[in-house]
Formats: structure tokens, sequence, C-alpha cells
């Protein structure tokens, strides 16, 4: 999806997990390790971002994780949305920059299909092992949250 935005646009990033594994891709323009995501776009609230850009980028059907929503509510004219895990705020250039919505997620399969617009070289599934593994290049705030995912989602 192209930039909403020219200072900021809004973002969401998925941390999913098959059994105790959770999948990240090095991307292909930054060529660093991170979850799934993208933008999100002027017709669709955070969560239905989120499962879009899963869907495009490694088809994977999903489940959100939605232990943080006080109530479900859904009417004509009110949706209680699923609260991300964590929220971030980064630059992309010195002229732009991203607000992103962090969440976590399940699935039920670990095969997936990069064939997407934004395809990667390489796509894993890590181990808490491998994602503690100090000399593998993880920024410190992707390893914190594929960890927690981890924790929390174990199935």
């Amino acid at each position: 999806m192209p930039h909403i935005h020219e200072k900021t646009d809004f973002t969401t990033e998925v941390f999913i997990v098959y059994q105790n594994t959770v999948l990240l891709r090095k991307h292909d323009k930054y060529n660093i390790w991170l979850s799934i995501g993208g933008h999100i776009g002027l017709d669709e609230d955070p969560n239905q971002a989120a499962i879009r850009e899963v869907k495009e980028e490694v088809a994977l059907n999903i489940t959100l994780y939605d232990a943080l929503r006080p109530f479900d509510i859904q009417t004509h004219d009110y949706t209680e949305l699923i609260p991300p895990m964590f929220m971030n705020r980064h630059r992309i250039s010195d002229s732009h920059e991203h607000i992103t919505f962090t969440y976590f997620a399940i699935t039920h399969t670990n095969t997936v299909k990069n064939e997407g617009k934004e395809q990667s070289e390489d796509i894993h599934w890590f181990t808490k092992k491998e994602l503690t593994d100090p000399t593998l290049d993880i920024r410190d705030h992707i390893r914190h949250y594929a960890l927690t995912a981890l924790k929390i989602m174990h199935n």
C-alpha cells in the first residue's frame, strides 16, 4: 500500500506463533528481520489491516490475540477493536515516520507462501533458542516482541 500521508503513516505488524515458533521475514528493502505487516488503508481499521497484510505477504490465516479487549461489541455503528500488544513510533527516513500497532496472532500451519508484492529472500519460523542467540542480527525490539509473543501465545 502506498504512503497515505507525506510525514506519518499508521502501520500494523503481526508476530505470528505456530507451536513453539514465531515467524519473521527478512525485509526486502531494509534487509533486516521484521514481523509481517504494512500500512493501514484509509478504508480499514488496524485489525483488518493486520489480517490483510498477513494474508497478502505469507498467505496465512490468523487469529489475533484478543485477551486485552474488555468486551466484544459490534453494532451497525460501533466496533470494539482488538487492542495491540505494543505501539511504537519510528523513523523511516528524515522526512517520514510510522506509528505501528503491534499484534500477536496464532495460525494452524507453518506453511507460508512467499508470493506477495513484498517478497523476502528469507522467511523463518524462529524458536526461543534461536531468538536468544546473540550472534543473530535481530533488532532488540523485534527480539523482545517475538519472545513475548512466544511466551504469551504458546499453544
